[in-house]
């Protein structure tokens, strides 16, 4: 079996060669001398052309699809050549080209896997943690009030009172794992209506007066702030995302005064929704992943919080749902700012 161009070309050129000088044999006047010279003209003229052929156009590109071919077939996806495709226009860079395209999408559908598994094992390991702290919790008020503590009954009460918010707690982390998971299917779809975003911000900071008076806590609107911003979004969402931001600022103020201020900025078909702080602030390296489901920047601390973890999850998913994004800055020790837009009302002229 011929496997290469140099046996190729030889048998070519001795082919070639020899059906040349067999003609010219039975040419008159045709001397012994130049039979010889046509034979040798003819033998390297065809060696010399097949080869550059063969190994140059044919062989080299074969050589590199077994190579591909070998790769694939180890799964050795990352030592492909990683350059783009030359456009070249013969049948065999054409298959190279497409053993190429296949092998970068097979890689990327690795690397995609294998993310996603990471991602797999560490939202089960985050979820079991979570709803381990409250079920243990409230099964050990529950078994000590079982072995005897619920006879008395300034301790019965006060345990039960404690497993109950365990157990709220836990309600609360369910609540919120289905909404997230109701969001990513389409399960819950955005109610659109007209309504004044200033007033969402007072029903907020409403809800919060009493818990900021205790936290020392500051609650500000923008001095430049409109009070008849129009906007066209899920009155009810908006005012969950508002909620959750607040919270947050809540829970992460620094010892002393602390402020939070909610700002409207009006552009052209937009309004613009600024959550500041001069709480304790995020690290830059941790700025990424806050809106991932669990992720706690310091979780030693972020357990005496309290909260499900999944605050800034569902805020994410509720802005992404009103087509924008949810932003972040922030300077650790000074403080954070959460921002997104809506989109304006339109509202006819009478």
């Amino acid at each position: 079996m011929i496997s290469s161009s140099k046996n190729l070309a030889l048998l070519l050129a001795v082919s070639i060669s020899i059906i040349t000088t067999a003609f010219l044999s039975l040419v008159d006047g045709v001397t012994y001398y130049g039979l010889i010279v046509c034979l040798l003209i003819a033998f390297s003229s065809t060696y010399i052309l097949t080869f550059i052929v063969f190994d140059f156009f044919i062989f080299s590109e074969i050589n590199k699809i077994e190579s591909k071919l070998e790769k694939l077939k180890e799964e050795n996806f990352k030592t492909l050549d990683t350059q783009e495709p030359d456009g070249k226009s013969n049948i065999f860079s054409r298959v190279n080209e497409e053993i190429f395209t296949y092998a970068r999408l097979k890689q990327q559908e690795i690397e995609n896997l294998k993310k996603a598994e990471a991602f797999r094992r560490e939202f089960i390991a985050d979820i079991s943690h979570e709803l381990k702290t409250p079920i243990f919790a409230a099964q050990g008020f529950v078994h000590t009030l079982l072995d005897g503590a619920v006879k008395d009954k300034n301790v019965r009460n006060r345990f039960l009172k404690k497993a109950a918010r365990s157990l709220d707690g836990l309600d609360r982390l369910v609540q919120d794992l289905l909404t997230i998971s109701k969001m990513e299917t389409g399960a819950i779809s955005m109610e659109f209506e007209d309504f004044n975003l200033y007033k969402i911000v007072e029903e907020v900071y409403d809800q919060f007066e009493g818990k900021a008076e205790k936290r020392e806590l500051q609650l500000k609107i923008g001095e430049n702030c409109p009070k008849n911003v129009m906007v066209n979004a899920d009155k009810h969402k908006i005012y969950q995302v508002l909620l959750n931001l607040v919270s947050n600022a809540l829970k992460y103020k620094k010892e002393g005064l602390g402020k939070v201020e909610i700002d409207l900025k009006e552009n052209n078909g937009s309004v613009g929704v600024f959550v500041s702080d001069n709480g304790v602030g995020i690290p830059q390296n941790d700025l990424r992943r806050i809106f991932e489901r669990f992720y706690r920047v310091d979780k030693s601390r972020s357990k005496d919080k309290g909260g499900s973890g999944l605050g800034l999850s569902i805020v994410k998913h509720i802005v992404e749902a009103h087509n924008s994004q949810i932003k972040v800055k922030s300077t650790l020790g000074e403080g954070s700012t959460f921002w997104f837009t809506l989109k304006k009302s339109v509202i006819p002229e009478e």
